[in-house]
């Protein structure tokens, strides 16, 4: 490959390849550089630094979460409840996948969130804004109880309510018995509580 072809976009696919190899603790950008036949300024002329590059990686990972989540918020021919409970097991089912099939991106996801990363707050920021719209329909449609003042507030109030099945650091907990049940009751439990009286 030329340095001329090379894009954004061959870079993080060729990252995430030396992610999954060598784990977000020994992956270097001299790694990417070599998988791709270029040299390490190559890399650094689209992404910085390697910071920038794993924030890059894991940006465009989390982004094709939040787009299979989003049919959910945005289909408004279901019900709200229906959709939301949707939702909510997509998210732990997607989570859940990523851990045990792609555990190296996952890990690199992991060390993100322990950081003060724009990307993690951006993508929780998205996934919550999902959940409002969700809420907001099953209200209009008063499936839902009235919620005062924004949807924001009941929305990010579920997302923590059911961090134990999406958070990375629960992540040693997703395959044990018994958790499946766990999940069930705390969305039933959910519902419940927003459902219109």
């Amino acid at each position: 490959m030329t340095p001329e072809a090379l894009t954004p976009e061959r870079i993080l696919e060729a990252t995430e390849d030396v992610l999954r190899r060598y784990g977000p603790a020994k992956a270097t950008v001299v790694d990417v550089a070599r998988a791709l036949g270029v040299s390490h300024g190559s890399v650094y002329r689209h992404f910085r630094t390697k910071a920038a590059l794993r924030e890059a990686v894991t940006e465009r990972w989390l982004h094709r979460s939040e787009a299979e989540l989003a049919r959910f918020a945005d289909d408004r021919e279901g019900s709200a409840t229906t959709r939301l409970k949707n939702w909510l097991a997509a998210l732990f089912a997607a989570k859940r996948e990523k851990a045990g099939a792609d555990p190296e991106l996952f890990a690199t996801f992991g060390v993100l969130t322990g950081e003060d990363s724009g990307v993690v707050e951006t993508h929780i920021g998205a996934l919550v804004g999902q959940l409002a719209r969700i809420i907001e329909d099953g209200c209009d449609r008063g499936e839902f109880a009235p919620v005062e003042g924004d949807f924001t507030t009941p929305a990010r109030a579920v997302f923590h309510a059911t961090g134990r099945f999406h958070d990375p650091v629960y992540a040693a907990e997703w395959s044990r018995p018994g958790i499946e049940d766990d999940f069930t009751a705390v969305r039933n439990l959910l519902l419940g509580g927003l459902r219109s009286r």
